[in-house]
């Protein structure tokens, strides 16, 4: 019998908590192969075609990424991928590719290959960390465009046939936002960061990963057994046997966890002192309806309505629109569906409206403001909303809005869309309840006049804590500021939903904030009527609900107001957390 291979252990950064024990995939790092060729000035125009199809294909390839990524764990993870689409649409980048096969007379590949080396090399010489950071967006969207001009679409990681570790050299974002986590159950990589991009995409998929291990893939061979700690950062590669049985009884410590969880799925969400949460999901398609169910939510809190919109070469039709609304509306019923009007700017129409990209879209024309200027859109959706308002559990709230004249012309074209409907002989509800989103400053600071108008709030606190702090969270040199727990976003919570309950209105919480089980005793504490979340997370929200007594979370909002840091705050969390249900501790560690 031969002997065991001698245990080695490598420490690194655990970018992703979790636990995994199995075989290494070793992803190879090289660039993608082509053939470089000399062509004739006859066939530049073919090249020239070539290229722009291959852009077309990357741009589209970018936007279903962002669709999944944004459906999976929320829109603003999805936003990393927009500084993927500005390299796509850059005329400068772009113009001097075709300049090149000029120039140089070689085939595309070649030509674009040497200009975007000489971006990212650029890029890395650039003191500004944020900046020579995006040399890795460069090149992975080159690496796209050149399988697009090849017509290879997916990568190694795609054809992985069973559950594996991935080790490799570094991971682009857009190859870990796409990883199967029933084939990739953790990865490795010598490369990265806390704040870097793939990093940020694996804790949002929940694929426990350690980062900076420097030559990992180097001292790992194909089909070598390796445990990954995501929490501890730790990488073992011939994991002994007294090691595998202390990890094997972690791990069945936590299947015991989750296995108890489910069984919470017909509960309410509700605490020991009777204080009862509406705990909701945030989904994108109709069919994941039934993921909500199978977690124990009680219908969508938000239902982005965006992926009806991406991807395409035409706008949706009315009657295309509502039949994806009414499908959701029977899907849920009893249960209300919450639809989100589109939360889209113009930078993501430029296929069908040929509009200027923007410099900043995040704080750009988007949202409400796109439909407040584009009155045929969004009028066409909310006739398509109101039509699957029939079934009376469709509820529909405005995204992005700053002030209460924005709510009054929202209102004033929902009027607009019964009356057509009326005049069509449409049935719809003409009491269907319509609220906003709070994720702007000044939304929150006038809540007491937009109240009137709306029967619910929606907080969003992603947007929220970005535009008070001032923090691109996404950015990775001053991801260490956004904070969900800083004084000023405690105070703009308690006092948003404060004011709905003096008028009579709910509020509720949707965001990572309301996904986050520590955070879930303040947000009850400072009076959430609901929680919407991404529908894995619900059973472990659900959990530490249960386990709460409303008193205990009233105290610790209490607390947390008169608190003067963040992390004082969230040592609070974790402290009340760890005693009503130390489970979930064990869980997130």
């Amino acid at each position: 019998m031969a002997d065991q291979p001698r245990e080695i252990i490598l420490e690194g950064i655990g970018v992703s908590p979790g636990v995994v024990i199995g075989k290494a995939f070793l992803l190879t790092t090289e660039e993608d192969r082509f053939v470089e060729r000399e062509i004739t000035g006859d066939e530049i125009p073919r090249e020239v075609a070539r290229f722009e199809e291959a852009l077309i294909e990357t741009r589209r390839q970018i936007h279903e990424i962002q669709q999944k990524v944004s459906a999976a764990i929320g829109q603003d993870n999805a936003g990393i991928f927009d500084a993927h689409l500005l390299v796509v649409d850059d005329r400068a980048f772009v113009e001097e590719v075709i300049r090149g096969l000029s120039a140089h007379h070689r085939n595309v590949e070649a030509v674009l290959y040497e200009v975007a080396e000489r971006y990212a090399e650029a890029l890395g010489r650039i003191e500004d960390d944020y900046l020579r950071e995006r040399a890795a967006d460069v090149r992975d969207v080159t690496r796209r465009i050149l399988r697009n001009l090849s017509g290879k679409s997916r990568s190694d990681i795609m054809e992985m046939e069973e559950p594996c570790i991935v080790v490799a050299n570094d991971l682009a974002p857009s190859e870990t936002a796409t990883m199967d986590k029933d084939k990739v159950i953790g990865f490795a990589t010598d490369l990265g960061s806390p704040t870097s991009h793939t990093a940020i995409m694996a804790r949002a998929i929940g694929i426990p990963a350690i980062v900076g291990l420097h030559d990992v893939s180097v001292r790992v061979s194909v089909g070598d057994e390796v445990l990954v700690d995501g929490g501890k950062g730790l990488f073992i590669i011939h994991p002994s046997r007294e090691r595998l049985d202390r990890y094997g009884k972690l791990l069945e410590n936590r299947k015991h966890i989750e296995t108890e969880l489910t069984r919470l799925k017909d509960e309410p969400a509700e605490t020991l002192d009777g204080y009862q949460v509406l705990l909701s999901a945030n989904i994108e398609r109709p069919e994941d309806a039934a993921s909500v169910r199978a977690h124990g939510a009680r219908g969508v809190g938000l239902f982005r309505s965006e992926y009806l919109f991406l991807s395409r070469e035409s706008l949706p039709s009315e009657e295309e629109q509502y039949e994806v609304y009414a499908d959701l509306a029977r899907r849920l019923f009893p249960d209300p569906a919450i639809i989100r009007t589109i939360d889209l700017g113009g930078d993501k129409f430029l296929s069908h409206m040929r509009t200027a990209p923007e410099l900043n879209p995040f704080m750009g024309w988007r949202a409400i403001r796109f439909c407040l200027a584009q009155p045929d859109i969004f009028k066409t959706q909310l006739r398509a909303i109101l039509r699957a308002s029939a079934s009376e559990n469709v509820k529909i709230m405005y995204p992005m809005v700053s002030s209460v004249d924005e709510v009054l012309q929202a209102n004033a074209l929902l009027e607009e869309a019964k009356a057509e409907l009326r005049e069509a002989g449409k049935k719809f509800n003409d009491d269907l309840d319509v609220g906003v989103m709070i994720e702007v400053p000044s939304a929150a600071l006038v809540a007491d006049l937009i109240a009137p108008h709306v029967r619910f709030f929606s907080i969003g606190t992603n947007d929220l804590v970005q535009y008070t702090l001032a923090v691109d969270r996404v950015n990775e040199r001053i991801a260490y500021l956004y904070k969900p727990t800083h004084p000023a976003i405690l105070k703009l919570l308690k006092n948003t939903i404060d004011i709905s309950h003096q008028h009579s209105i709910w509020s509720g919480i949707c965001g990572e904030m309301a996904g986050n089980p520590l955070l879930v005793p303040l947000l009850v504490g400072l009076g959430a009527d609901e929680l919407s979340v991404s529908p894995s997370l619900a059973p472990m929200v659900k959990d530490v609900i249960r386990k709460l007594r409303y008193t205990q979370a009233e105290e610790l909002a209490a607390k947390a107001l008169a608190s003067v840091s963040p992390k004082e705050v969230l040592d609070l969390c974790r402290e009340l957390t760890q005693e009503v249900a130390p489970e979930i501790i064990q869980l997130m560690e």
